[in-house]
């Protein structure tokens, strides 16, 4: 005798879940990187891994703004935050550069001039 059964899937409750959706159609509300703005911000992400100064990072993609951190050692603070908010993109920009400690290193629409406040320098070397 054999029994047939069919599998078991597990499906989250909809009604608790904040976001979830029955209809795989329903677009996301979640602001999100495209992929010029992530071909920008890992290409940087690369360059900075190459020379030592960064070894991991995280993507976080919430209602009102997506944020692409940055860190050192992966059981650290972020060293810097790359955030996207749409609300304040006829304002004040809706990119942003932001450091460890909160303070906003550079704002604007153009997510590569905002990156450039991430990139090495030459310096003066005096003698």
């Amino acid at each position: 005798m054999s029994e047939t059964t069919d599998p078991i899937v597990f499906r989250p409750r909809q009604a608790g879940i904040p976001g979830a959706s029955d209809s795989a159609t329903e677009p996301s509300r979640h602001t999100t990187f495209d992929r010029y703005e992530l071909t920008a911000i890992l290409d940087l992400y690369g360059r900075k891994v190459a020379s030592g100064a960064w070894r991991d990072y995280a993507i976080d993609l919430l209602r009102d703004k997506a944020v692409f951190s940055v860190y050192r050692k992966s059981s650290e603070y972020a060293l810097y935050r790359i955030e996207k908010d749409l609300r304040l993109a006829r304002k004040q920009g809706a990119y942003s550069v932001i450091a460890a400690g909160g303070l906003i290193m550079k704002r604007g629409q153009d997510l590569k001039r905002v990156l450039s406040v991430l990139e090495d320098r030459p310096g003066v070397i005096g003698i």
